[in-house]
């Protein structure tokens, strides 16, 4: 048994403490990932669509960017440029062929690849896909349920 003159280190207890635990807590907190991108605001800073889920875009060019080792492909992807901020993203384009959907200057509409802002599988650097081109949900042109409209 533990004599009282033998003292262990912890968090203050008892009954005059609230102050202190609050404030031990508040600088604490700092450590937490969430809170400090949450307070500092970051997420507007290196997120290109500024905390948004999606955001509508140009697109610039069409790029066949090369699949990771082991595996041997090009994965067909575009560069857009966002109306909000003029930021340039690279998305990938989803489906075999939907390529020939999107054509230079359209606007498409682009969500994230689902892992919070990393690349996904063997496309590297790709952190973005394109869900709609033309105001016409990419899915529905590829199932042939709809016709792109002419620009």
């Amino acid at each position: 048994p533990q004599s009282r003159s033998e003292f262990k280190m912890g968090k203050p207890r008892g009954i005059r403490t609230a102050r202190k635990l609050r404030t031990y807590r508040k600088e604490n907190r700092w450590a937490e990932r969430r809170y400090k991108k949450k307070r500092l605001g970051t997420v507007f800073k290196y997120n290109p669509f500024g905390g948004a889920s999606h955001a509508k875009g140009i697109v610039v060019e069409k790029i066949g960017v090369e699949a990771k080792q082991p595996n041997s492909a090009i994965r067909k992807c575009v560069r857009v440029q966002l109306i909000k901020n003029g930021k340039k993203i690279l998305c990938f384009v989803p489906n075999d062929g939907c390529l020939n959907f999107v054509d230079e200057n359209d606007e498409v509409m682009v969500a994230g690849f689902g892992r919070k802002g990393h690349a996904v599988g063997d496309i590297p650097g790709v952190r973005f896909k394109i869900v709609k081109v033309a105001g016409v949900s990419l899915l529905a042109l590829f199932k042939e349920l709809k016709d792109k409209p002419r620009s």
